[in-house]
């Protein structure tokens, strides 16, 4: 090959990399979505969106309006209700940057799954947005609450989400990708935390107020059998939930002191394995968790230097973490019947074969399941002061 022809040949693919995307799009054609509400009117869907308006978010050209907008449709199907939003939006929406996707509970109770096909086959939606249900309240309204931290709703509804899963024990958060696989797993049923609103009495929702006349709240779990919601678990019972589940990164607990009062320890490292074993001709399951805690407040009068005391605050963390999670296990075996805790694919794990013969009737065998706890806490640090400064203060 001549010199020529060469040069000729590597131009040619020089310029086949330089061409453009075929199916670009200008940023000032789309409506950049950044979160979708899903409702039930009657028996059609309705889609609600909330739609980034980029002269509000921009700090040089705002007027002073809201930083979103909304728009909504309702029609037979999800894919059309999607499609219909063009008739009041003026740009096609652009899902890419969504970040929640609130799900009323109505939806919930009717099924999920519907709702996840059409948003994960959408190759233009990105997968770590978090789902959430709307509890005693419509999905539409959670999305139209003006929130003062933050422009975007939705992003104040992501990273509020965020927080208080790594810092609040009795909340988790679940990503799209996450719930999808959760719902294709064996022995696995999904949980969803749920978000409500609350409202102060104030007539007006002035950004200026200091304390603002309706709030978002994260409030339960959101227990599923399959895809279609089947209750909620209280403030305890999703902290021993989230325990087993090993989701806990951080949170505060409460101990008894011997007169009554109490003291509150600070979790600062938490791990959990679940394992399974049998006896005789029946599989059981051991959960083990590890703890470390350091002291964040004392109201009784104790001495924290004596080793015995030091010993019995930690057999009694242990006996109330221990408590936690029975609690949880013993309201899906016998009120729900329903295992969300995957203990089901633990077996499967350890022994596909067993689980093969037991996976048709799961639901009935897991209502008898015999669980076992093994707990261990270690309390690190007990703060700057042996004890409580009411305590001295008497000594004066």
């Amino acid at each position: 090959m001549s010199r020529t022809i060469r040069r000729l040949f590597a131009g040619g693919l020089f310029v086949l990399l330089l061409t453009g995307c075929w199916d670009r799009r200008e940023l000032n054609e789309l409506g950049i979505l950044s979160g979708i509400a899903i409702d039930k009117v009657g028996q059609q869907y309705q889609v609600s969106v909330q739609v980034v308006v980029p002269d509000e978010v921009s700090s040089r050209a705002r007027k002073g309006s809201a930083p979103v907008t909304m728009y909504k449709a309702t029609a037979p199907t999800l894919f059309e209700a999607f499609r219909k939003l063009t008739e009041t939006s003026p740009r096609k929406i652009y899902t890419a940057h969504i970040r929640v996707l609130v799900l009323s509970e109505p939806i919930a109770k009717d099924g999920i799954a519907k709702v996840l096909d059409i948003l994960v086959r959408n190759p233009e939606s990105r997968i770590d947005y978090f789902v959430m249900v709307a509890r005693k309240t419509s999905a539409e309204k959670v999305l139209k609450v003006l929130t003062p931290l933050d422009n975007i709703p939705a992003e104040a509804l992501y990273h509020s989400l965020d927080t208080a899963s790594k810092e609040w024990a009795p909340i988790t958060k679940v990503t799209v990708d996450k719930l999808t696989d959760q719902l294709m797993s064996k022995g696995m049923n999904p949980v969803l935390p749920g978000i409500t609103i609350s409202e102060n009495g104030q007539s007006d929702n002035k950004a200026e107020d200091i304390d603002p006349p309706v709030k978002l709240n994260y409030s339960g779990l959101a227990a599923f059998n399959n895809d279609k919601l089947i209750g909620w678990l209280s403030t305890n019972e999703g902290k021993g939930y989230n325990y087993i589940r090993n989701n806990v990164q951080s949170t505060v607990g409460n101990i008894k002191c011997p007169d009554g009062k109490m003291i509150s320890l600070e979790i600062i490292q938490s791990h959990t394995d679940v394992k399974s074993f049998m006896e005789d001709v029946n599989p059981h399951i051991e959960v083990q968790l590890k703890m470390d805690v350091n002291i964040g407040e004392v109201t009784c009068d104790i001495d924290l230097t004596e080793p015995k005391t030091v010993e019995q605050l930690q057999k009694e963390a242990e006996r109330e973490l221990e408590t936690l999670m029975k609690k949880s296990v013993s309201v899906m075996q016998k009120k729900y019947k329903v295992d969300i805790f995957g203990f089901g694919q633990v077996i499967y794990n350890s022994n596909p074969k067993l689980w093969k013969s037991m996976e048709k009737d799961w639901d009935e065998r897991f209502t008898d399941l015999k669980v076992l706890y093994k707990t261990k806490v270690n309390i690190r640090d007990i703060g700057m002061i042996n004890h409580t400064v009411e305590s001295k203060m008497k000594e004066k």
